[in-house]
């Protein structure tokens, strides 16, 4: 098991060490959606070990302050945990009952977080808790070293699809002062923020996993024969294909839109990244399933390419906010539009 997890953040380290971004969520497009192509195969999936490049490793550069663990992970030192959800606080971030207390020139956090990807993996986490001093809407965002004795990994999550999730527990874990990111009291708003950059990241993984799935299903129909010619030359075919690249094509624009409106400065991106990880998702779905309805027998043979996506993908329309959510975040952002438009009318 020890073996295990020092090749597994052997591997992070040398994705991250490749990396060296500027701005976190063009990265990750590039890393997760433009994979390149083995000779004469489609576009590679991702290993067990590939999780990081979803979006874990841009905590360190995305997260004011802390400049030596932006240090860090950009030159591939370091793998970072983002710590937010509890098991009675997940799409409600806002009933975590993790708490930090002020604590001589320190800080103490207890408590338990749950779904934590490279939970065990990471070097330190950004861990997320509410502060009792601040009152009901106060939050603070820390920075706790993997190595602190506070911290234990308590239970590693098996899922559909491997990725390295866990639950950590914290227990009289003293940080110093300066572990602090932020405002104290504002660290829902840093999670939030940190989340518009964290759903273009998913969004771009589906667009990857979609794109992998209609280049096996283009690949598998040219070459099948039934019924005295190939399955690319009937309609039905054809039709379902199509259908499979404008969703693949309408993900595109939306993921780098979003991409490029973070890249363009806008300090929040909460409706673009919200767009572009529902739709993609969503379509993602959508293209696997029509990738193994084409391959037919083939799509479900354990290990297969498309077998693997249709278990991957799943997972995307939830984390980093439900699909429902995202309708929400969406709609509430269209009406504050509305409102302001209204606003300078008047």
């Amino acid at each position: 098991m020890l073996l295990q997890r020092h090749a597994s953040k052997a591997c992070a380290r040398k994705m991250l060490a490749l990396s060296r971004p500027k701005i976190a969520v063009t990265v990750s497009i590039i890393v997760v959606v433009h994979t390149p192509r083995r000779q004469g195969t489609a576009r590679p999936l991702h290993s067990q070990n590939d999780s990081v490049t979803r979006a874990e490793f841009e905590v360190g550069l995305m997260i004011p302050g802390n400049r030596s663990a932006h240090a860090r992970v950009a030159a591939g030192q370091a793998i970072p945990a983002f710590a937010l959800s509890e098991t009675e606080a997940g799409s409600d971030v806002g009933a975590m009952q993790t708490t930090a207390r002020q604590d001589g020139d320190g800080w103490v956090i207890d408590g338990e977080k749950t779904w934590i990807s490279n939970a065990g993996l990471a070097d330190f986490y950004v861990v997320f808790c509410r502060l009792p001093e601040a009152g009901e809407k106060g939050f603070g965002c820390f920075l706790v070293e993997a190595s602190n004795p506070g911290l234990k990994v308590t239970a590693r999550i098996d899922v559909l699809a491997p990725h390295p999730l866990g639950t950590i527990t914290f227990q009289d874990c003293r940080v110093p002062e300066d572990a602090l990111i932020g405002e104290p009291g504002k660290g829902l708003k840093v999670a939030l923020a940190t989340l518009d950059v964290f759903r273009s990241t998913v969004g771009a993984a589906a667009l990857g996993f979609a794109r992998r799935a209609l280049d096996e299903a283009l690949a598998w129909t040219r070459d099948r024969r039934a019924f005295g010619k190939n399955l690319v030359d009937y309609q039905l075919t054809q039709a379902r294909l199509a259908d499979m690249a404008v969703e693949v094509d309408a993900s595109a624009l939306l993921v780098y839109r979003a991409a490029w409106t973070r890249d363009s400065g806008a300090e929040r991106i909460t409706r673009e990244a919200a767009m572009a990880k529902l739709f993609a998702t969503e379509a993602a779905q959508r293209v696997i399933d029509g990738a193994v309805q084409l391959l037919g027998g083939r799509g479900v043979v354990a290990g297969s390419p498309v077998e693997r996506l249709y278990r991957e993908v799943r997972a995307l329309r939830i984390y980093e906010g439900t699909s429902e959510i995202q309708r929400l975040v969406i709609a509430g952002q269209i009406f504050a539009g509305a409102a302001g438009a209204a606003g300078k009318t008047e």
